[in-house]
């Protein structure tokens, strides 16, 4: 795909992820161009009329894709259950497509269709926006440096403090219905972020557990992952820790490392801030600790501008996407491999699944 001209973007759902993220991602990106949004609430259609001048809005993707068929990129940020055959609508039209995580709610049907787009060569790629959270940057920068040494354990928090389950939400719908549940909803981040840094695991381990009351959905999880070389990643989510937060520690034989505090382009963007605003993405300090004491580091600016820009760079001149889809098959499956886990009480050895080929 080549051209002067502005590529045509359309979301498929204008809700949380929709709205907050991708609309004012896709907006501010030099060279793309929002055309349309999907949605049948009123309230949500008359607020993108407000935001976006001159964007088309369809109740559905169907609907989208047949009146505005001069699409070149198709944004799927719609509930999981409809990622899948929103994109196999898009790929039979030769549509790019930006599926928001996770790519959907089972690894197999997943990787048929990455490849399914890859044989088409039709661009496809997974919006794993939290690799452009400044805390992540500036623990990869780290662990990558070599300064803390041969790293021996990596921790990712994600708490919240939401006792009451909403039961419109589809995100509390179980998991055969909706895709709901906190292991695909963060889990889908945090798999991602710590296969990113130290690959796929050897075992998992974990704890997947409904706690609130009239909960039908995962709510309170703890994943342990072994990849090569010892590394273990223990991984927490949950929407009941009034206690709780956001944060990663990486440790070392060297040295470690500590990032508190969420990074804060979600409110940002919530608050009607842009990428190139001031203060976009300045997170708080890392506390960074080896044998001579401890000093406070700042961290990497979030910029989840990157991955639209790298969309349109994919597009336009040839660039690799910036998330390659099969990276998020491969969280999928250790999400399956976590459930498994959880429900056998055991740990899951991966290596054994793939020589049996299971």
């Amino acid at each position: 795909m080549s051209g002067s001209g502005s590529l045509r973007v359309a979301i498929a759902g204008y809700g949380l992820a929709g709205e907050i993220f991708h609309a004012p991602l896709v907006a501010a990106t030099e060279g793309l161009s929002l055309v349309a949004v999907t949605t049948s609430d009123e309230r949500r259609a008359a607020r993108a009329r407000a935001a976006y001048h001159g964007v088309a809005v369809k109740p559905d993707a169907e609907t989208l894709l047949a009146d505005i068929p001069d699409v070149h990129v198709l944004v799927v940020a719609t509930p999981n259950r409809l990622h899948l055959p929103i994109a196999r609508a898009a790929l039979a039209r030769g549509i790019a497509v930006v599926m928001d995580k996770p790519l959907a709610t089972e690894a197999a049907p997943a990787a048929e269709l990455v490849e399914a787009f890859a044989a088409a060569q039709v661009p496809f790629t997974v919006f794993q926006n939290r690799r452009w959270d400044g805390d992540f940057l500036t623990v990869q920068k780290v662990v990558r440096s070599g300064e803390l040494g041969d790293v021996t354990r990596f921790e990712s928090r994600y708490e919240r403090f939401r006792p009451q389950v909403d039961p419109e939400a589809w995100r509390e719908q179980p998991v055969a219905d909706e895709g709901g549940g906190l292991l695909l909803d963060l889990g889908a981040h945090l798999v991602d972020q710590a296969l990113l840094l130290f690959g796929l695991p050897r075992r998992v381990y974990a704890e997947v557990d409904a706690r609130r009351t009239g909960a039908v959905v995962d709510d309170d999880v703890f994943v342990a992952l072994e990849h090569d070389g010892g590394v273990r990643s223990h991984l927490w989510m949950s929407a009941l820790r009034a206690v709780g937060g956001r944060s990663l520690r990486a440790s070392g034989t060297r040295a470690g490392i500590e990032t508190p505090g969420l990074d804060p382009q979600e409110d940002q963007l919530a608050a009607g801030l842009r990428p190139g605003d001031a203060n976009w993405g300045e997170g708080e300090p890392a506390r960074f600790a080896d044998d001579g004491g401890e000093r406070w580091m700042p961290v990497e600016p979030g910029a989840y501008e990157r991955f639209y820009a790298g969309v349109r760079d994919a597009l336009r001149e040839g660039a690799p996407m910036p998330v390659d889809p099969r990276d998020s098959v491969a969280g999928l499956r250790v999400i399956a491999a976590a459930r498994r886990s959880a429900q056998r009480g055991a740990v899951i050895d991966l290596t054994e699944e793939e020589e049996a080929g299971t």
